[in-house]
């Protein structure tokens, strides 16, 4: 299994469902991916607050939607070292503050912010929890992506801010763009101009292993959702972009040999 106790600092480490329903998130997600999402002894002091289960490890959040008007959304945490320091750096390279930084008892602080173009992201400075203790298995978080209309932007935002460098892969006629962290990937960019809807705005992807893509994409139809595009087949793997019930938005994907072997090297599997 692919566990982990620590994120390098610049490294996406957590991914929460905010839910109009969490009971029916339970239900559709334990079906489709074994979870369970308990209520926790310190739910309620935290705003109703849950962490979803997997083979006994944490693996993603889960929470009822905040205010009137939220959409049901995955969103994603990047790992820092220092969320006042990288606050700041956002709002200095064109970002904005969606919520300031703030303690969540003794676990670590979160803030929670949105790039120049408005797609939201969150910050998580780890103290007594890392984040995600599962990744890159059947049903646990193993990549996101941005879904931008302008790459080139993206790229100079997210570099100044957690350093990120980027490689560039050919897709058929998309370019996409891998960050990297001391060499290792840890996020995508994908240029949706033209190919999503206008009034959809961009937004960060969260993809979640499936041994077989198809198998899942059949399971979210039985269990309500919807399938928005795919199943296809990339270079990565085999993916689609689903809905759950509810109306968020995610992804599923059967990794390739290639991208399992190259996980292999970097030591995330």
């Amino acid at each position: 299994m692919s566990e982990r106790t620590s994120y390098v600092p610049g490294t996406p480490c957590w991914v929460d469902l905010a839910t109009p329903d969490l009971e029916a998130a339970e239900r559709f997600y334990g079906e489709l991916f074994g979870w369970e999402i308990p209520e926790r002894p310190n739910s309620h002091e935290m705003g109703g607050y849950r962490r979803a289960i997997l083979n006994g490890k944490d693996v993603a959040g889960a929470m009822p939607l905040m205010q009137e008007g939220q959409p049901p959304a995955w969103s994603t945490y990047v790992s820092v070292d220092d969320i006042e320091a990288l606050g700041r750096a956002v709002q200095e390279n064109g970002g904005t503050m969606i919520a300031e930084p703030m303690s969540v008892a003794n676990y670590g602080r979160l803030a929670i912010f949105t790039d120049p173009e408005g797609a939201i992201f969150g910050m998580w400075e780890p103290a007594d929890f890392s984040g995600a203790e599962l990744v890159n298995e059947k049903g646990a978080f193993g990549w996101t992506e941005l879904e931008t209309r302008d790459p080139d932007a993206a790229k100079r935002f997210y570099g100044a801010v957690f350093g990120w460098e980027f490689e560039e892969e050919q897709m058929g006629e998309m370019t996409y763009n891998v960050a990297t962290v001391d060499g290792v990937r840890v996020a995508g960019m994908a240029d949706v101009k033209g190919r999503i809807p206008d009034e959809v705005p961009a937004h960060w992807m969260v993809y979640f292993g499936s041994v077989d893509t198809d198998e899942a994409v059949d399971k979210i139809k039985q269990l309500g959702g919807q399938v928005m595009f795919g199943p296809v087949d990339i270079p990565a793997g085999r993916f689609a972009m689903v809905t759950d019930p509810q109306g968020a938005a995610f992804a599923v994907m059967q990794p390739s040999e290639q991208t399992i072997a190259r996980a292999e090297e970097q030591g995330q599997i």
